[in-house]
């Protein structure tokens, strides 16, 4: 199974959308509250190429994007496959 982590903050809708995708989806994740300022919001800038917003998803420590793109990766069929990578 494929390592998970999302960067979130708290009150943050989009991170509470992927946060159910992926609950859904039964896949065990790491979630990492990642508040503007933080520590870990510049990991999570800094991995993911300069994306300043929440949520930022890495799979298997490969930058996947924000909520928009995990459910666009849902939408094509092919989120079911990097989650069991």
């Amino acid at each position: 199974m494929a390592t998970i982590e999302i960067f979130t903050q708290p009150y943050c809708p989009y991170c509470a959308r992927a946060v159910a995708l992926l609950t859904e989806k039964g896949v065990v994740f790491r979630e990492i509250n990642a508040p503007h300022g933080s520590p870990a919001r510049r990991e999570a800038m800094e991995r993911s190429g300069g994306r300043t917003t929440v949520p930022q998803i890495f799979i298997d420590g490969a930058a996947m994007g924000g909520c928009d793109d995990l459910m666009a990766l849902e939408r094509a069929g092919r989120l079911d496959l990097l989650l069991a990578a």
